[in-house]
């Protein structure tokens, strides 16, 4: 009949969503176009400034949470930082982090609801993947356990000596995951929580007061006495041993090759390798001035069937 058809071929396709050949008609594809193109037109003039209000609303509820944030941060910093609480560094870490994390992810909740989202499927979508996380992180989930242990129980904390996961040194971070120790060498070795948990932990420095013990051997000709006098004295005379609890000097053990004294002076922690190293020189001075001996492992041994031999010889 000589009708231009490509209106009706566009509501047909529209309506129906078959793909045919009429596609191809340029015809029908620029109606098609056009169509889509007034149709956004006027959803967007009707809806734009909504939109725009919406999105204002969703930015300042997002500034006006981060701010609210970094206030509760800082209450929160004050508060586990008092020395009442007497709470780890972790700890104080955790609740500083946790505080700020929350607050903040409760406000993107309200400005998502505010923008028109329906926050159902998204909780719904974050506990599925929660499970998927959970199945292909286990071994991050046991170091994070672990560091809930640790934070619980407390067996060392920032700045202690400690000998934790095979690894000796002072625990310069720690986190829910991993710990941060530098060893004597002033390497940095960062250690999972689950191998430090699931290990012996030696804190070295959580008293204040430490023992040093020490032993030194004398030779069995040595007068005794006078050995335990100039212990005695070398430790009593070091301005860093403490008086209480008294130093314990003994005779110990009769070796081999020597007779042995343990010598255990109390200090501070702080002091501990400086009162070993100055009270090792000064036993090894004294000894020497006194005519003390320092033995060394040594045999005696005695040939009775030579000597027999050789008198028979003789005689």
């Amino acid at each position: 009949m000589g009708l231009d058809t490509a209106e009706y071929k566009r509501l047909l396709f529209e309506q129906t969503g078959n793909v045919t050949d009429d596609l191809l008609n340029s015809k029908v594809m620029w109606s098609i176009v056009t169509s889509w193109t007034t149709d956004f037109s006027s959803w967007l003039f009707e809806n734009l400034p909504q939109m725009i209000f919406k999105v204002i609303i969703f930015i300042f509820i997002i500034f006006a949470f981060k701010t609210l944030k970094n206030i509760v941060r800082k209450m929160v910093t004050r508060a586990v930082s008092t020395k009442n609480l007497k709470m780890s560094m972790l700890m104080q870490e955790f609740f500083i982090s946790m505080s700020g994390k929350i607050v903040f992810a409760i406000g993107i909740l309200i400005a998502l609801s505010q923008v028109g989202l329906n926050l159902a499927p998204i909780l719904t979508g974050f506990g599925v993947a929660g499970i998927i996380v959970g199945f292909a992180l286990q071994d991050t989930l046991s170091n994070f356990a672990s560091g809930m242990m640790l934070l619980i129980y407390r067996p060392f904390d920032v700045g202690d000596l400690v000998e934790a996961g095979s690894i000796t040194g002072k625990v310069s971070h720690m986190s829910l995951v991993n710990t941060t120790i530098k060893t004597f060498s002033n390497e940095i070795i960062i250690v999972p929580n689950s191998k430090i948990w699931g290990d012996i932990i030696k804190n070295v420095t959580h008293e204040k007061v430490r023992r040093i013990d020490m032993v030194f051997g004398i030779g069995y000709s040595d007068d005794i006495e006078k050995t335990e006098r100039v212990l005695q004295d070398i430790v009593e005379s070091h301005p860093s041993v403490l008086r209480s609890p008294e130093p314990t000097i003994k005779l110990h053990t009769l070796n081999s090759s020597s007779v042995d004294f343990i010598v255990r002076p109390w200090v501070k922690t702080d002091d501990y390798w400086d009162v070993y190293w100055d009270i090792t020189r000064e036993v090894k001075m004294r000894f020497d001035r006194e005519g003390i001996s320092i033995p060394f492992p040594q045999q005696d041994v005695h040939l009775h069937m030579v000597e027999k031999a050789i008198e028979s010889k003789i005689a």
